[in-house]
């Protein structure tokens, strides 16, 4: 059994070590995060609407994007961004 303890730990190394190289700076990737989403917002269809599965797919894609501007280069970053942007296609494909 995974204990909680063991949970933060593994956690802990994760965002100070690779993650930091990977990643960038937290605050910096972050606040690209936020300039990201930020702009989805102001252009969304119905900007007033709820967030809808759809849109999670979409600011997932967009989070990766903002990724791929800091750190060391990830291929993770690329193959996600595809995979969340089929995702919300198939969303928006499927009543």
């Amino acid at each position: 059994m995974l204990r909680a303890s063991e949970i933060c730990s593994r956690a802990a190394e994760l965002v100070s070590g690779d993650r930091n190289r990977t990643h960038g700076d937290k605050r910096e990737n972050h606040d690209k995060i936020a300039v990201m989403w930020n702009a989805y917002f102001k252009i969304r269809r119905n900007p007033k609407d709820v967030l809808g599965a759809g849109d999670v797919a979409t600011m997932m894609a967009l989070l990766k994007i903002a990724r791929m501007e800091l750190g060391d280069f990830n291929p993770d970053d690329a193959v996600d961004g595809v995979g969340y942007i089929a995702i919300r296609g198939e969303l928006d494909a499927t009543p």
